[in-house]
């Protein structure tokens, strides 16, 4: 690499004298040679060419001054800071608004946000900072928030990760074939608190996500009984934007039961289960056991009525901050290239922003949505979400009696 160099400099030092004695078409034989030689850029073999041998001042945007005297050195120009610590200071409130979402997640969120949370006055910022929030990149953003990051990084996680290939269904009553594209069709899954100690009753969360918009509902329920779980159902289906067509679950017993398939048969609605231990099968609602469900109660052991009402009341206030402030990223395509596989995503949109674009929902129905939406303020919705959580882990410290009790021991984020 050191002769390499040497030779480079030597190169220069030759056809320097003949570029800057020569015309235009000289110099642009000269630089040609020169770049075809050494490999530089035309841009950075030019302006090695006219400042050889002699004393060039590069002023650096924090005052600094650099002097480079015609060698063939690396010099890394400075350029005055675009994003300042106040730049930083309002990026790191919005990734915590917004759960501590990936830079493309947060960039393609806040093209909407700023101007919201501006216009409820819960954002106030100069109009050089909201100009930069909205042209931020996303490497940027995950350039600048790498610190933040750090600081939550967990040393070891408890429990695996849900996985990533697409749903294939075995059906049991089909009235209709799964329209993916259409709102309506349902992945369902209970989600136990048992906090590692299975035995007697405790709470279970049911969860149901809609696989074309990825639209979120969750309802605790007392245990995994038949009762509950289809009282649970059927409070999901009044709260839901759109009409429900389908449903698919695992084969949990609080599922495949007389009582639910009758009623689908009744209701016309597809009724399909996955296939016996492939959890990949229900991939979109395994992913929310994950990032909505045990994101918002942890790993703890939930078994009492307070707790019950408190986690009805996180559902409740997380529905609306999950299904309109917080964007997801569909798997678009997949390309095998050798041993890597090469996967492609559209832009990430809100599940309110991905029913809105879709052909399926009447006027009405949109128009709803966008009223819920112009009444929310995200600032306050995860105030309240974090409230909600904060009183939940304060009972597990009264119910285990320690003064020592530490949360973050518990709870996996």
């Amino acid at each position: 690499m050191g002769l390499e160099m040497r030779v480079k400099r030597a190169i220069l030092r030759e056809l320097a004298r003949r570029y800057q004695r020569g015309r235009k078409k000289e110099k642009t034989r000269v630089l040609e040679e020169f770049i075809g030689l050494t490999g530089y850029n035309r841009s950075y073999g030019s302006w090695l060419l006219r400042n050889c041998g002699r004393k060039v001042v590069l002023s650096g945007g924090d005052g600094q001054r650099v002097v480079f005297i015609g060698e063939v050195r690396p010099i890394r120009r400075r350029r005055a800071r675009v994003y300042d610590e106040e730049f930083k200071r309002v990026l790191v409130w919005l990734w915590e608004l917004l759960d501590y979402s990936c830079g493309k997640r947060l960039v393609g969120s806040l093209r909407w946000l700023v101007p919201k949370l501006v216009e409820q006055r819960e954002l106030r910022v100069k109009k050089a900072v909201q100009q930069k929030l909205l042209q931020v990149s996303a490497a940027t953003v995950d350039r600048l928030l790498r610190p933040e990051r750090k600081r939550y990084e967990l040393k070891s996680r408890a429990r695996t990760r849900p996985g990533t290939l697409l749903k294939h269904q075995v059906p049991i009553r089909t009235f209709a074939e799964w329209e993916e594209g259409k709102p309506g069709f349902l992945e369902i899954d209970l989600v136990g608190h048992d906090g590692g100690n299975a035995q007697g009753e405790f709470l279970y969360s049911l969860n149901a996500t809609d696989v074309a918009s990825g639209w979120i509902e969750t309802e605790a329920v007392r245990n995994r009984a038949q009762v509950w779980t289809f009282q649970a159902l059927e409070k999901i289906k009044q709260r839901l934007p759109f009409a429900l067509l389908g449903i698919d679950s695992d084969n949990d017993g609080a599922f495949i039961n007389d009582h639910l398939v009758r009623y689908c048969q009744e209701n016309n609605l597809t009724f399909t289960r996955s296939r016996p231990y492939r959890k990949n099968d229900n991939c979109y609602v395994e992913q929310k056991n994950y990032s909505v469900v045990r994101r918002l109660a942890g790993y703890l052991r939930y078994d009492t009525e307070e707790e019950q009402r408190l986690l009805e009341q996180l559902y409740c206030r997380s529905r609306l901050y999950y299904n309109f402030f917080q964007p997801n990223m569909k798997l678009v395509s997949k390309e095998r290239v050798g041993s890597r596989v090469i996967k492609r995503y559209d832009n990430p949109k809100t599940p309110y922003q991905r029913l809105l674009e879709s052909p399926a929902l009447s006027s009405e129905q949109k128009a709803w949505l966008r009223r819920t939406y112009q009444e929310l303020n995200v600032v306050k919705l995860k105030a309240e979400i974090d409230r909600l959580k904060e009183r939940l882990w304060r009972l597990q410290k009264v119910k285990k009696n320690c003064p020592n009790f530490r949360i973050d021991s518990y709870v996996r984020q």
